[in-house]
């Protein structure tokens, strides 16, 4: 496929020079086909999936058209959960570094409201968040959009499965009709054609096909009996069959998804649920210990997955199949990317037939159901995962940096370089993932040992 170079794009020189140092190079097909459009102000509806570059696709207009001497709100980007708003915010943030003095803002439920009014009070250029919140901050006066320039509606698809079209209806309704807005989405259901009806002017529909080589995917389909225990035995079986140091296992429900994670760990799987019940920090430590490879099974649903940024995932597994043809696409799409093989398997029975038959007439093929591996399988002792978590009582506010974990794991008498693997730092704790086998020399380095001059409690999570 001809690749089109950032450079062709009518882009800021400043901007262009930080896509470079990013690596940014050569777009990607949503990126060439939305940018463009985006950058001449134009409306756009953008149909792509996960991991094909939407945000780069709409923060680059976005952060084109700033006046960063205006501190007003201009551009605002509506996300279904925190976990995206975040990873917008953070790539954002790095498209913006040639940018002086540009504020960016996260505003998110399930964090204090008080911190957010005190950071609108000092003025942003771009505010990054959920429907509720915004909502919320609209309805107590401390968000004003009189002078936004771009709406983006980021994974529009998920916000209305979420139900939050009332509160998106309510947020357009405050602010200006003369505005640009941008809509992204894995998905096309009726649901959305009708709100780019009511809040978009003759947007162009740009629909980028799977970013993913189809060949690079085993996909392969089980009947099962509907019972919940039949169905947790054949997960176990697959997971001991293709040995995945990473697997994402999508449930249907946030009851089903706990329960299935539960169980997994019942039977000496590493596993942890991500559903809408559960509080921040409990959250953020899943999603951290999932990337780290320090679990090995994420449960989740397709709203809590959506967002997620998971860079070798080895298998997804189909608990439930999706009620949409378009969601089981998106799903199984997120193994087997940038060339790497990967493994999709998927459970259904009987009652879920009329599913598989959606399914074949939107592929245009038959499934066939394979044999589930022996039961003797079971008989095997689940993989430990390759990575071990250690949680430090000092973020951000401490002035803890990633080169600080390091300069300490790696001291007189620590471990090397290569045996500590991702680093991620929060404004309270950090997180560090280390080789299993080194895991108590690394304790022992960062619990008696100093950061910035300090000693921090160091505690093992996973």
């Amino acid at each position: 496929m001809e690749q089109t170079p950032f450079a062709t794009l009518n882009l800021q020189h400043d901007l262009l020079e930080n896509l470079i140092t990013l690596g940014y190079v050569s777009m990607t097909p949503v990126q060439a086909q939305c940018l463009p459009a985006v950058l001449e102000g134009r409306d756009v509806i953008g149909q792509a999936k996960t991991g094909s570059g939407k945000t780069v696709a709409f923060g680059l207009g976005v952060l084109e058209h700033l006046d960063v001497r205006r501190f007003s709100v201009q551009a605002l980007v509506l996300c279904p959960t925190r976990e995206l708003a975040d990873q917008v915010a953070k790539e954002l943030r790095r498209l913006a570094r040639s940018i002086p003095n540009v504020k960016i803002l996260t505003l998110c439920g399930g964090m204090p409201l008080g911190p957010q009014i005190g950071s609108l009070e000092h003025g942003a250029h771009v505010v990054v968040g959920t429907p509720g919140r915004i909502e919320e901050h609209l309805r107590k006066g401390t968000l004003v959009l009189k002078q936004l320039k771009v709406l983006v509606l980021d994974e529009a698809d998920r916000m209305l499965e979420m139900g939050f079209q009332p509160s998106v209806d309510a947020i357009v309704a405050e602010t200006p009709s003369e505005r640009q807005t941008l809509l992204f989405s894995a998905t096309y259901p009726t649901g959305i054609e009708h709100i780019a009806q009511r809040v978009m002017r003759s947007p162009l529909r740009i629909v980028v096909e799977g970013q993913h080589d189809s060949g690079t995917i085993q996909s392969v389909f089980y009947k099962v009996d509907a019972s919940e225990p039949a169905r947790i035995e054949a997960v176990c079986l697959l997971l001991h069959k293709f040995s995945a140091v990473s697997t994402l296992v999508f449930a249907n429900t946030r009851e089903s998804c706990q329960m299935v994670a539960d169980e997994l760990n019942r039977y000496g799987f590493c596993a942890r649920a991500l559903h809408g019940d559960l509080d921040q920090r409990a959250r953020d430590e899943t999603l951290v210990l999932f990337s780290n490879r320090s679990l090995s099974v994420l449960v989740a649903t397709d709203v809590a997955a959506r967002g997620l940024d998971i860079d070798a995932l080895d298998c997804v597994i189909n608990f439930h199949l999706a009620r949409d043809p378009e969601v089981h696409v998106h799903r199984i799409g997120r193994t087997g990317r940038a060339g790497e093989r990967g493994v999709a398997l998927s459970l259904y029975s009987e009652k879920e037939r009329h599913k598989v038959e959606r399914l074949e007439a939107a592929l245009g093929q038959s499934i066939e159901a394979k044999n589930l591996p022996s039961a003797e399988q079971l008989e095997k002792v689940a993989p430990l995962p390759p990575m071990v978590t250690l949680q430090i009582d000092g973020g951000k506010k401490q002035k803890v940096r990633p080169g600080d974990i390091v300069g300490a794991l790696t001291g007189e008498g620590g471990i090397t370089a290569d045996q500590i693997g991702k680093i991620a730092v929060f404004d309270y704790c950090a997180y560090v993932a280390v080789e299993r086998q080194v895991k108590a020399t690394a304790l022992d380095k960062l619990g008696k040992g100093k950061l910035k001059g300090r000693s921090f409690r160091v505690r093992w999570i996973r």
